[in-house]
């Protein structure tokens, strides 16, 4: 099988600018692309997986939220939810297989299945959104411990372990194993390090 010829940094950087509505939505989700990206790499390099490529990795998470523009408005996202398929319908039309497609709209949370979508009343397609491949889930995992924010006026911060397992478990009672078993699987990030690179704030359990 031969392997998926990957963009360059240059092509991503470049798509994501003819995505992006405004120099700020650029900023908010390419900077908080490269956050995932390092948040992942460290993951990566404190426990080596040789299933991982790693080049396929860092283009999934430079790529994930290119749907993200779509549903901000005015620096506020709107049904953000559908940032997922709307990236993957991105990347289709832009020419990508589905390995680089799937990194899109199966990231969300710890995984969305069909029945999540119909119990939340979710506004996307009921389908199986959830992480399959090593590379998926790591991305999807790393996602976690950074968010861009809600509102323009909340910047974006970091998470730690802690505050999202404890956020996790509204959306069900599943939702929480989920999350450590990515946790057992990938270990846990140091994201006081990263933070400290990107100069965001961190939010824990208060």
């Amino acid at each position: 099988m031969s392997k998926t010829k990957l963009p360059t940094d240059s092509q991503i950087k470049n798509l994501h600018k003819k995505y992006a509505k405004t120099d700020a939505d650029f900023v908010l989700i390419y900077t908080h692309c490269q956050v995932v990206d390092a948040i992942a790499a460290q993951l990566l390099d404190t426990k080596p997986n040789s299933q991982i490529d790693r080049d396929l990795l860092h283009v999934a998470c430079m790529l994930h939220d290119i749907g993200a523009y779509d549903v901000l408005e005015n620096g506020k996202f709107v049904d953000g939810v559908r940032h997922g398929v709307i990236g993957e319908k991105i990347l289709r039309n832009e020419g990508f297989p589905e390995q680089i497609w799937r990194f899109a709209s199966h990231h969300t949370g710890v995984g969305l299945t069909e029945q999540d979508v119909i119990n939340q009343n979710l506004s996307i397609p009921p389908a199986d959104y959830t992480a399959n491949t090593p590379e998926e889930r790591l991305l999807m995992y790393a996602d976690k411990f950074h968010s861009k924010s809600k509102s323009p006026k909340e910047p974006p911060y970091f998470c730690t372990f802690e505050w999202y397992y404890n956020l996790v478990q509204k959306f069900g009672s599943d939702k929480q194993a989920k999350f450590q078993a990515l946790a057992d699987e990938f270990g846990k990030p140091d994201i006081t390090l990263v933070a400290s690179k990107f100069g965001f704030s961190i939010k824990d359990v208060n």
